[in-house]
């Protein structure tokens, strides 16, 4: 199959940027996976020390994958820069918008279905962020990027406001990508001093001290000195990102999907607080929100 005719349509379905690399194992990734659920820095995302050897070799995954399409495309939005600095509660930036599986998905549909076209015995999976499936190492391996010191993928033009979406496809190709061989994150430590929490060490995050984690998969107990640090961010945090050198300067996305829902803009304390559940469910039915649910989010409000 060729690559060129894949890699224009991934572009004139909205993507910003695609690689292809064949399929192989990860074993160098799958090795320092291992070492941190030793250290349990997963918490209680128990889902993540299951099949592992599936995240490591993809063809246990599925079967007869040869080769990885791996897409990025961006959320960043310069009119949202000014909110970091509001008072009101905070969620981030990728879950003001629509669902990104939901888009994202669309999207690999489309393309793995324009790559059947050319042959229609050709089988795969279509992933963002919902599978046992290590997105961040194949989009290096696929020359889209370096893993950044705050474990985010950073993309030379994209920065780290992307989603990664990846296709294993029993496809072969006549042209395959180069992995991004260096980083350049360099003598940089902007991402683990500003990390409010200092869940972050180089190339490490300790999920059980992360605002993201705390404030959306953890069930359990939100401890108050945690809390008090992630002040007004009740969904998610972006501070890594947004101290990240590799985040100035960048293009506005050009996804309506992800653009910031109208009346989340000046949202109070009181409005979250006051909202019922049939309210938030209409709300944000199509929103990566509903993950957490109002109750938790209510949760998550630090209350004076």
């Amino acid at each position: 199959m060729f690559s060129k005719s894949v890699k224009e349509k991934a572009l004139a379905l909205g993507f910003d940027a695609i690689g292809i690399v064949p399929i192989d194992e990860l074993k160098y990734e799958g090795e320092f996976l291992k070492k941190w659920l030793s250290h349990n820095y997963n918490g209680s995302m128990k889902y993540m020390e299951n099949n592992v050897d599936k995240r490591i070799d993809p063809t246990l995954l599925v079967e007869g994958a040869k080769s990885v399409i791996v897409t990025l495309l961006s959320y960043y939005d310069e009119a949202e820069d000014t909110m970091s600095n509001t008072k009101n509660p905070l969620i981030a930036r990728y879950s003001r918008g629509k669902d990104y599986h939901i888009v994202v998905k669309d999207k690999l549909f489309s393309l793995f279905a324009f790559m059947k076209e050319s042959d229609e015995s050709l089988t795969g999976r279509c992933f963002t962020d919902s599978a046992p499936v290590m997105e961040h190492a194949w989009a290096v391996r696929a020359g889209l990027g370096w893993l950044g010191k705050n474990t985010l993928l950073i993309n030379k033009d994209l920065g780290s406001y992307c989603f990664i979406g990846v296709i294993f496809s029993s496809a072969e190709f006549d042209c395959y990508d180069k992995p991004s061989v260096n980083g350049y994150c360099g003598k940089c430590t902007k991402c683990i001093d500003a990390c409010p929490t200092k869940a972050l060490s180089e190339y490490r995050v300790d999920a059980r001290l992360c605002i993201s984690y705390n404030t959306i998969e953890n069930r359990g107990e939100y401890k108050d000195s945690l809390k008090k640090k992630a002040g007004n961010k009740i969904f998610g945090c972006d501070v890594c990102q947004e101290v990240c050198p590799w985040n100035r300067n960048l293009t506005s996305h050009l996804q309506a999907e992800f653009k910031i829902k109208d009346f989340l803009v000046d949202m109070t304390k009181e409005e979250w607080l006051s909202m019922t559940n049939s309210e938030f469910k209409d709300k944000f039915k199509d929103s990566p929100l509903m993950r957490a649910g109002l109750k938790q989010i209510k949760r998550n409000i630090l209350r004076d």
